[in-house]
């Protein structure tokens, strides 16, 4: 769905997510930013690995998004790991908000990219997987592995 066209740069992903989560439904979101967090960004100083998103007061804010300070903004640099607002419609929020009022659901962030030159963020509401799950994922991993290995020798 996102960073598909060529005018989308994508920032950063988080592959963890996909890894300890069964994502289910994906939002795009804005990021209220200042203007060196901007600049930061198209450099690609950005990480989202220990991220997570919340919900406080019919709002939603994104924790631990770590954008890096610019090197020339002096006084102007932000926090690197303050809480950003994400900028969704009301109607998108009480559909994660009645979500989550289900067991086990949360939100993570999946990926952050230009949209033109809007940064945006892709959030997904996840439900946690458990070990057994994990490593399902890997084992089909390995034979996917084995077998494309098997298909270049064959071919060779």
């Amino acid at each position: 769905m996102a960073a598909k066209k060529k005018d989308d740069f994508l920032i950063a992903n988080n592959k963890k997510a996909y890894h300890d989560f069964f994502i289910e439904d994906t939002y795009e979101a804005g990021v209220a930013l200042h203007g060196t967090e901007v600049k930061s960004l198209r450099m690609g100083k950005c990480s989202i690995k220990e991220s997570f998103v919340r919900i406080e007061n019919g709002e939603v804010y994104i924790y631990g998004m770590h954008i890096s300070p610019y090197e020339k903004g002096n006084i102007f640099n932000k926090d690197p790991l303050r809480v950003k607002k994400l900028l969704l419609h009301k109607n998108e929020i009480n559909k994660l908000n009645g979500k989550l009022a289900a067991q086990g659901y949360t939100i993570v962030p999946l990926k952050v990219y230009f949209k033109g030159s809007l940064v945006k963020v892709q959030i997904g509401l996840a439900k946690g997987k458990k070990l057994y799950d994990k490593r399902q994922d890997i084992a089909k991993k390995d034979q996917r592995r084995e077998a494309e290995r098997e298909f270049k020798v064959k071919n060779l």
